[in-house]
């Protein structure tokens, strides 16, 4: 585990990974017409009856929304997940559930209130997986927590090896907040029920907040990952465990910028008093819009198969020459170009030959206190175009990698 000061790494770490993309292929022409394959934002339709709750609630755009949400938006996201977790009709939409302009800005906000519901540490820890979300990293930098960097390497099954984390007791005891990204981004992996409930259980027992970011909850290939809020519920109690969700992946809406975050009532409580004054609020049109995208599954299911086609497509085309091209969730493939120099000497290759853009999984993590990089073998690429985009791409980038 890394333990870098935090004015040490202000200026390396809290950077968007496509400005340093940029600057990578700053004056390299494409070896043919440009396919992006860098962003994580979803292609497939949105559902069309957005535009018209919108415009049925244009008048409201006049007034200043609630920071916590209307009632019917709160109660549409607590019976979504009543209803995808089986939580027995334990989650109080009036305390259990707060909208977000996106679920960003709410991983952000969620670090003070984490520090501050605790008594002060000389030096508080945020544990983050690595690789990791930038947005992690800014709200532990910002708050003058100590950003503390869990492995998240094939051998860990690409999620924080929990043993090792069990084994740091010291470092348990400073924590304040670890942010649990599961289906993980970018590699796709899926926490078990065991894997969470252990998760849960440090947090109890050591008092810190598990902020548990389920942005790629709905898309999967087979089976439905299973939720922070799901294994919380067995014990009765959503206590020390916070979960983050959007509109952006599960209905192809990242433009809507429409999140939540559920759990721990107290936690909440907290977190709405440090919003009401710094965050922005949700306008109601899009309030509205929002409630009604979270009452509809009819769009979902033909979105997941699109995605679950292009994986399939990887698997014909690129097997497991890149490692294993299928995650257990997300819409990532995560591909293991150490063969090639690396993610970066792979990503510049790519660009000139073929002119696929793939980021380099280093711009997604950090270095360890010995060097080491879980990132920097790999390249992430977003499977997020159309199917006859996506097999162009591929079928690129298996013909520039196979020299």
């Amino acid at each position: 585990m890394n333990s870098d000061a935090p004015q040490n790494i202000l200026a390396r770490i809290v950077q968007s990974p496509f400005p340093r993309l940029r600057a990578l292929l700053d004056g390299m022409e494409p070896g043919a017409p440009a396919i992006d394959m860098t962003v994580g934002e979803p292609r497939h339709a949105p559902p069309e009856f957005v535009a018209r709750v919108i415009k049925e609630h244009e008048a409201e755009f006049a007034k200043y929304p609630p920071i916590n949400g209307i009632h019917e938006l709160r109660q549409s996201i607590a019976r979504w997940l009543d209803q995808r977790y089986g939580l027995g009709g334990r989650l109080d939409a009036e305390r259990n559930v707060h909208i977000l302009c996106g679920s960003r800005e709410g991983l952000f906000s969620a670090v003070a209130p984490a520090l501050d519901r605790r008594s002060a540490h000389a030096n508080p820890a945020v544990l983050i997986p690595n690789p990791f979300y930038q947005v992690y990293i800014a709200a532990a930098l910002t708050c003058r927590a100590e950003p503390v960097f869990l492995p998240a390497t094939v051998e860990s099954g690409f999620l924080p090896d929990l043993d090792r984390l069990e084994a740091d007791r010291a470092l348990l005891e400073r924590t304040r907040a670890f942010y649990l990204c599961s289906p993980s981004n970018p590699q796709g992996a899926v926490a078990t029920p065991d894997y969470l409930r252990r998760a849960i259980g440090f947090a109890r027992r050591h008092d810190f907040m598990l902020l548990a970011d389920e942005c790629y909850s709905e898309v999967y290939a087979e089976h439905p990952p299973p939720g922070a809020l799901e294994i919380a519920a067995e014990t009765g109690s959503f206590a020390n465990v916070a979960v983050f969700n959007s509109l952006s992946k599960r209905s192809n809406l990242p433009g809507l910028r429409s999140g939540f975050v559920a759990g721990d009532g107290d936690f909440l409580s907290r977190l709405s008093q440090y919003r009401n004054v710094m965050a922005p609020q949700m306008p109601l049109p899009v309030q509205w819009a929002s409630a009604a995208v979270w009452a509809d599954e009819a769009h979902v299911g033909p979105s997941r198969r699109l995605y679950a086609e292009k994986f399939r497509l990887a698997q014909e085309l690129l097997g497991n020459r890149f490692g294993n091209p299928i995650p257990g969730g997300g819409f990532f493939l995560w591909l293991d170009t150490s063969p090639f120099g690396g993610g970066e000497a792979a990503a510049v290759r790519l660009w000139k030959r073929c002119g696929v853009k793939v980021l380099p999984g280093a711009y997604l993590s950090q270095k360890d206190a010995l060097g080491g990089d879980p990132g920097a073998a790999y390249v992430r690429v977003a499977l997020v175009h159309d199917l006859k985009t996506t097999r162009e791409a591929l079928d690129r980038l298996r013909n520039a990698l196979s020299e």
